[in-house]
């Protein structure tokens, strides 16, 4: 069974950086475009950046600038580097494959808590 596991995530104040990681079993990574998204309290859960297998990339327009997706050489893990956070970046964070909007069970996600 495929899963997800996101780490990372933290309480910081406005203006500070957390890195992200989602481990993820298998080759999925590899095989899949990637994706991390986020869900606020009371919100719908949104994509946030986007790493294609070849390694091009996207970010919503809120992120754009700040937030940097990556994948390493095993490809067994995504990353989502993001600096200059706003308390509006406040949301668990999760990863899963872009297509489909996720095609794999959600995993519990990581909890990015942005002081103002």
């Amino acid at each position: 069974q495929v899963q997800l596991v996101e780490s990372g995530g933290g309480l910081v104040q406005a203006g500070g950086s957390l890195r992200l990681s989602c481990a993820a079993s298998g080759s999925i990574v590899s095989i899949n475009n990637m994706a991390w998204y986020r869900q606020a309290p009371g919100k719908r859960r949104e994509l946030v950046a986007a790493i294609t297998r070849t390694g091009s990339t996207n970010y919503a327009d809120s992120v754009k600038g700040r937030f940097t997706i990556s994948r390493d050489n095993a490809k067994t893990t995504v990353y989502l580097q993001m600096n200059s956070l706003k308390p509006e970046d406040t949301a668990v964070y999760y990863c899963n494959t872009l297509d489909y909007g996720g095609t794999y069970a959600w995993g519990q996600g990581t909890q990015v808590t942005v002081s103002s």
